[in-house]
């Protein structure tokens, strides 16, 4: 489509997460340091908040893939909506662990001794469980029951749980006090400035191969972070569709007017009827898209 006229490599604002465009601002530097701080002191518990599309994942990411695997072992879990007994036998899943039995306590047993087998060689082990808010308390709970298994100096497991801004009010619930109390690391995903977004749609350019000087006039951006409010995902949908109005009116600059027209388009049909309603729908639809494919 655009990408002959525009000369890019590739697109620059899928929501699809590619390693190549990963871009950290200022706020997903600071977070990305807290989560690593809390790892090498053997924190226990760390929590990531954020909006939806503000880039945790983003940052879970650039986390898990600069842990060296010599001196870390580290698991992801996604779908936070299973049993204690699931979330148990999926953790031990993907660290790779084969209890000699399907049960509960065999799960539990089997883990431990990993644990142990992991510490006495050195290594740190890292589980980050994503969505977290929507947990149930019951399930938080054997979570923190697998962060009891320690040594007489350390924490066997550190365990990130990172969601929605929601997570804060679950943690803060009466019956998980004991859980909340032992998160000693909190750091929270806010959007970006227009300093940041000025960056971040700039890096994206540059990464896909964009040549064209100013191709995103300095009014545009600023249009299309005020309709974004700074959060990355949103960035993309905006700057997706003024390169596609660029590209049919054949103009090599995405002008503030171009901006205006993307951004008013959106907002009407997001207000209006049952077009609106699909938009809107498939805005949703993309914000949560870089979610599902980094299972």
């Amino acid at each position: 489509m655009y990408c002959d006229f525009f000369g890019f490599n590739e697109k620059p604002f899928t929501i699809t997460p590619n390693p190549n465009f990963i871009y950290l601002s200022g706020i997903h530097r600071e977070a990305f340091a807290h989560l690593l701080y809390g790892i090498d002191s053997h924190a226990g518990f760390i929590a990531l908040t954020g909006e939806v599309g503000t880039g945790k994942t983003t940052v879970l990411r650039t986390l898990l893939s600069q842990l060296d695997p010599e001196k870390y072992r580290s698991a992801l879990i996604f779908n936070p909506c299973l049993s204690r007994g699931q979330l148990l036998a999926n953790i031990c899943e993907e660290f790779g662990i084969q209890p000699a039995k399907k049960t509960g306590l065999a799960y539990h047993e089997a883990l431990n001794r990993y644990l142990l087998e992991q510490n006495s060689a050195g290594r740190t082990v890292v589980l980050v469980i994503d969505e977290a808010q929507n947990l149930k308390p019951e399930v938080l709970e054997q979570i923190r029951l697998i962060s009891n298994l320690e040594t007489e100096r350390d924490k066997l497991i550190q365990i990130i749980l990172a969601g929605q801004p929601e997570l804060e009010d679950v943690l803060s619930r009466h019956d998980l006090r004991q859980l909340s109390q032992r998160i000693t690391v909190r750091c929270r995903l806010t959007p970006m400035d227009l300093h940041d977004t000025v960056d971040y749609i700039n890096h994206r350019l540059k990464v896909s191969g964009c040549r064209i000087p100013g191709l995103f006039s300095s009014g545009a951006v600023r249009r299309i972070f005020r309709f974004s409010q700074g959060i990355p995902r949103l960035i993309n949908v905006a700057s997706e569709q003024a390169l596609l109005m660029a590209w049919t009116r054949e103009s090599l600059t995405v002008t503030p007017p171009i901006a205006a027209q993307v951004v008013a388009q959106i907002v009407a049909e997001t207000r209006q009827g049952r077009g609106g309603r699909e938009l809107w729908g498939r805005i949703s639809r993309w914000l949560l898209a870089g979610k599902r494919r980094t299972k």
